[in-house]
C-alpha cells in the first residue's frame, strides 16, 4: 500500500469537510459516526472478551483472576501507545498514524488468536493496544481540529453515542461467539475489525490537520511541550478528574466478569446483558449531557455529575461490604455510576483541550497516558482483590469517584 502522509483526501470527502473547518456552524453528519467507529476499537477490544475470562484460564490451566493480567497489559499498551500516537499525529497529520495503528492492531489480534500461552497473549494484547490507541487519541484530536469548548463537548458526546454501541454489543457478541466457537474466534473478529478501520482511514477519512499547523520538533522540545501542558492549570485539573473517573471505570471493567459470572453465577450471555444495560446508562448520560451543556455549561455539569457518581459508588461500597448478595441491589448503583461516566467522558476531554488548539494531539495523548496507566493499575488491583464478591470492585470504584470530587474542588472555574 503506497501511503503518502501529505496526500490530499479523496475529493468528495474533502469537499464535505470544508464547511466544518473554519466554520463554527457545523461538520459533516457522517464524521461523528466514522470517528465513533474508529474510537470504538478500544472499548470493543476491551469488552468483547470479558465473558471469555474463565475460558481463557481453562485453556491455559491458570488460576482464577489470571486472565485479568491480559486486561492490565492492554491498558498498559494503551498508555504507552497514546503518547506515541499523539506526538506522531501532531507531526505528520491524522490519517497516516491511524492507518498504521489499525494495521498493527489487526496483526496483533490475529496473533492473539494463535497464542500458545497466557504470557504470549498478554504480550500481544500490549502490542495491539499500542495500535488501537491511534483511534482513541487521534479521533479526539480530530474533534479538537474542528471544534472547541461547549461545541467540542457536544461533538464529543455524539462520539460517545456511537462509541457506546461497543460496550453494549461487545460482551453479548463475545458471549454469542463462545456459544459456538472458542474464545480465539473473538480475536479473529477483532483482527477483521482493525483491518476495516485501516481501510476506512485510508480511503475515506479526510485530513483535518493542514501541513502548516503540524508541529515538527525534537524529543527535547516535545518533553518541554509536555511539561508546559502539565503546568497549565485548566488542563491539569480536568486531566486529574479524567484519570480518577477512568480509574473508577476500569475497576468496573476488570471486576465485573468475576463478580457477576463467578460471584453471582451468571452465564456469559447473562453477563453480557447486565454489561449492556449498564452501558445503556453511559450512552443515555452522554446524550442528556449534550442537551444540557448549552443551558448549564461545562463547569456546572462536571461539578454536579462527579458528586452524583460519588454518591452512587458510596451506596455500592456500603452494600458490598455489608455482605448484601442481591444482584439488583449491586447492579443499580453500578448503573448510575456508569451513567455519570457518560456525562464526564466528553466533558473532561473538552475541558482539558480548551487551551491547546496548537497541539491537541499531544495534549490528548498526555491525558490518555495518565488515564490508561491508572487503568492498568486498576486492572491489577482488582485482580488481586478478586474474591467472588463485589467488595474489591466497589472499593476501587469509590476511590476513583472520591478523587474526582477532590480534583474538582481545585479546578479553575469559568
Amino acid at each position: 500500500m503506497d501511503i503518502d502522509p501529505d496526500r490530499p483526501a479523496p475529493v468528495a470527502a474533502a469537499t464535505l469537510l470544508q464547511p466544518a473547518i473554519g466554520n463554527a456552524e457545523g461538520w459533516p453528519r457522517w464524521l461523528p459516526r466514522l470517528l465513533g467507529y474508529f474510537i470504538a476499537v478500544g472499548p470493543a477490544a476491551t469488552d468483547m472478551y470479558l465473558p471469555a475470562f474463565p475460558a481463557v484460564e481453562a485453556t491455559f490451566h491458570t488460576a482464577p483472576g489470571t486472565a485479568q493480567l491480559t486486561l492490565a497489559a492492554w491498558f498498559a499498551g494503551l498508555a504507552v501507545g497514546q503518547i506515541m500516537q499523539g506526538t506522531l499525529s501532531d507531526r505528520v497529520g491524522r490519517r497516516l498514524p491511524l492507518i498504521i495503528g489499525f494495521t498493527l492492531f489487526a496483526l496483533a489480534m490475529a496473533g492473539g488468536a494463535l497464542a500458545p500461552n497466557l504470557t504470549v497473549l498478554a504480550l500481544l494484547r500490549f502490542v495491539g493496544a499500542i495500535g488501537a490507541s491511534a483511534g482513541m487519541v487521534i479521533s479526539r484530536a480530530v474533534v479538537r481540529d474542528l471544534a472547541e469548548g461547549t461545541r467540542g463537548a457536544i461533538l464529543m458526546s455524539r462520539l460517545v453515542l456511537v462509541m457506546g454501541v461497543a460496550p453494549i454489543l461487545a460482551p453479548s457478541i463475545g458471549a454469542a461467539f463462545l456459544a459456538f466457537a472458542s474464545w480465539r474466534f473473538i480475536f479473529w473478529f477483532q483482527a477483521l475489525y482493525g483491518a476495516s478501520c485501516a481501510l476506512l482511514a485510508w480511503r475515506i477519512l479526510p485530513e483535518t490537520l493542514p501541513v502548516e499547523r503540524r508541529i515538527k520538533v525534537g524529543a527535547a522540545q516535545m518533553l518541554s511541550r509536555y511539561g508546559s501542558i502539565l503546568r497549565e492549570p485548566v488542563f491539569r485539573a480536568h486531566a486529574i478528574m479524567g484519570c480518577a473517573t477512568t480509574f473508577c471505570m476500569f475497576a468496573y471493567l476488570g471486576g465485573s466478569s468475576p463478580v457477576f459470572i463467578q460471584g453471582f453465577g451468571l452465564t456469559p450471555s447473562q453477563f453480557g446483558l447486565i454489561f449492556g444495560l449498564c452501558s445503556c446508562g453511559l450512552i443515555a448520560g452522554s446524550q442528556i449531557n449534550a442537551r444540557l451543556l448549552p443551558r448549564f455549561g461545562l463547569s456546572f455539569m462536571l461539578r454536579c455529575i462527579c458528586r452524583i457518581s460519588l454518591a452512587a459508588t458510596t451506596v455500592l461500597l456500603v452494600l458490598s461490604w455489608s455482605g448484601v448478595h442481591v444482584l439488583g441491589l449491586i447492579v443499580a448503583p453500578v448503573f448510575f455510576t456508569l451513567s455519570c461516566q457518560g456525562f464526564t467522558n466528553g466533558n473532561v476531554t473538552a475541558g482539558a483541550l480548551t487551551r491547546h488548539a496548537g497541539h491537541a494531539g499531544s495534549a490528548a495523548a498526555l491525558m490518555g497516558v495518565a488515564q490508561f496507566a491508572l487503568g492498568a493499575t486498576s486492572g491489577l488491583l482488582v485482580g488481586l482483590l478478586t474474591d467472588g464478591t463485589p467488595r474489591g470492585m466497589a472499593l476501587l470504584m469509590f476511590a476513583g469517584s472520591f478523587c474526582a470530587v477532590i480534583a474538582d474542588l481545585f479546578r479553575p472555574r469559568g
